[in-house]
């Protein structure tokens, strides 16, 4: 029973791993960096944390699904330009909220568009949102051909403010989470783990499965368009592949924070704690003066061994390693009593 327990207990906390790895290297990060938790080194890098958070978020319920969705980072470049192209310094609060109110119906049209070629067409999702994040870019290039623009100031000031001494990126955070537990507490949240985990048995019981595939890529949609505002208000300006690195670096993210690429478990919560992990770890390595040309190939490293290492412990454990060592120790601490 006990053994059970522990099992649902992994089953639905799958991102206590990753919580141990983002301890570990926000200790490492603090010794190397001790002015961390300064007020305004913290609201630095929860700003500069928040875009691939939300990219992150929407990329998980896409693979909780059993999908995958790699024109995430398009959908941000395309959301960056439509931005910073339409938000100027004379734009009126009533125009930065109609911009604003266009980026985000970008981002859920085109994860509409992936969620019909993919749940209705039944094309392979891989493939799929592949190729149409070719389709995405080629929308960004024409509207912003080369980096410019300028987001509108006041906006700026708003997302770089500390209200109550505490940045307001971790409101956005803490919403992101709030939301996620609320989600999971529905029947929605029920259906879409059961496609993930097994599409053909979630139908046979009456589970609208082209619909909740659908609906897996237009809630990507959107949160790489929230992802594209974010990077906007990070940056100030734009660039016609500004989140090109942010669809890989979301699934890294996924699969740190415990979610399984086959679908059927994980969540939010772990997909944030990933993207923490991700971003300390490049803090980490330029913190310690590693050299311009290997830091690519270290940051590489650690997140491969951070990655393996709970398929190594699973390893461990099938192969009964730790119960040998166990019971070698026995004898040795019965004497050791005598």
């Amino acid at each position: 029973m006990k053994r059970l327990n522990l099992n649902r207990i992994a089953l639905r906390h799958s991102y206590l791993v990753a919580l141990f790895l983002l301890i570990v290297a926000v200790l490492v990060n603090y010794a190397l960096q001790p002015n961390l938790f300064q007020p305004r080194v913290l609201n630095q890098n929860l700003r500069l944390f928040l875009p691939l958070m939300l990219v992150a978020a929407g990329q998980t319920i896409v693979i909780v699904g059993g999908g995958i969705d790699l024109s995430a980072g398009a959908i941000v470049s395309m959301v960056n330009a439509i931005l910073v192209t339409r938000m100027t310094d004379t734009s009126t609060p009533e125009e930065v909220i109609l911009t604003v109110a266009l980026g985000l119906f970008a981002g859920l049209l085109a994860g509409a568009f992936n969620g019909v070629a993919v749940a209705y067409l039944r094309l392979q999702p891989i493939v799929t949102t592949y190729a149409t994040s070719f389709v995405f870019f080629g929308i960004t290039m024409l509207i912003l051909p080369r980096p410019g623009g300028q987001v509108q100031g006041d906006f700026l000031d708003l997302y770089r403010s500390t209200p109550g001494d505490i940045p307001f990126a971790t409101y956005m955070i803490g919403l992101l989470i709030l939301g996620w537990l609320l989600i999971r507490r529905t029947r929605y949240a029920q259906y879409l783990y059961a496609t993930g985990g097994n599409a053909e048995a979630a139908y046979a019981t009456g589970v609208p499965v082209n619909r909740v595939r659908f609906s897996t890529y237009v809630w990507a949609g959107f949160f790489a368009a929230l992802g594209g505002l974010a990077l906007a208000l990070v940056t100030g300006s734009g660039a016609p592949r500004s989140g090109e690195s942010m669809t890989l670096d979301s699934v890294v993210a996924v699969v740190l924070g415990g979610t399984r690429l086959s679908g059927g478990q994980g969540g939010v919560i772990g997909s944030v704690i990933g993207v923490a992990i991700l971003s300390i770890v490049r803090n980490i390595v330029s913190f310690a003066n590693v050299d311009n040309w290997s830091q690519t190939l270290v940051r590489a490293l650690i997140i491969i061994v951070a990655l393996a290492g709970p398929g190594l412990v699973q390893l461990i454990r099938r192969s009964g390693l730790f119960a040998r060592i166990g019971r070698r120790n026995v004898p040795e601490a019965r004497r050791a009593e005598s």
